[in-house]
């Protein structure tokens, strides 16, 4: 729950910088100078950006918190089985061999997308956020029946 109010008070705080920023960028815009018109467009360009990667970033985040909660429900979540050191870390072997057992699983079952989920999972877990995306986008993708390429997670 604290990972949910943390982005969404970034998300406002996102939000409001784009509206001053946009803000700022037709001001300039309206002084109506050649040089100034083109940096008001550059400016604005910014928070258009920025409003489009939060978007797909909360579409992401929505999409698997709904395959977490439909996993939970069938029983499905990964059983955490991580060993931790003294501090609370997460053990390296102990994340290898979790993700080496989700590896083998995935290969097991390429379309089934709760064996992609609990991928993400074991990648997330040994601290490799790129790949733990990718398969989690894959996971979105086959519960959601949408096409997947070929090279996978």
């Amino acid at each position: 729950m604290r990972a949910k109010i943390t982005y969404f008070v970034l998300a406002a705080v996102l939000v409001v910088y784009f509206v001053l920023v946009g803000d700022r960028g037709v001001l300039l815009i309206r002084e109506g100078t050649p040089v100034t018109v083109v940096f008001g467009v550059a400016v604005l360009v910014m928070p258009l950006i920025g409003a489009w990667f939060l978007w797909q970033t909360t579409q992401f985040a929505r999409s698997a918190d709904r395959l977490a909660r439909e996993l939970e429900a069938e029983g499905g979540l990964p059983v955490d089985e991580l060993v931790r050191t003294p501090g609370g870390r997460i053990d390296r072997d102990s994340a290898d061999a979790v993700f080496a057992k989700r590896r083998a699983e995935t290969e097991q079952s390429p379309e089934d997308w709760r064996s992609w989920f609990r991928l993400a999972v074991a990648y997330h877990d040994a601290r490799d956020t790129a790949r733990a995306r990718k398969a989690m986008q894959r996971a979105i993708a086959l519960h959601d029946g949408k096409p997947v390429r070929a090279a996978g997670g």
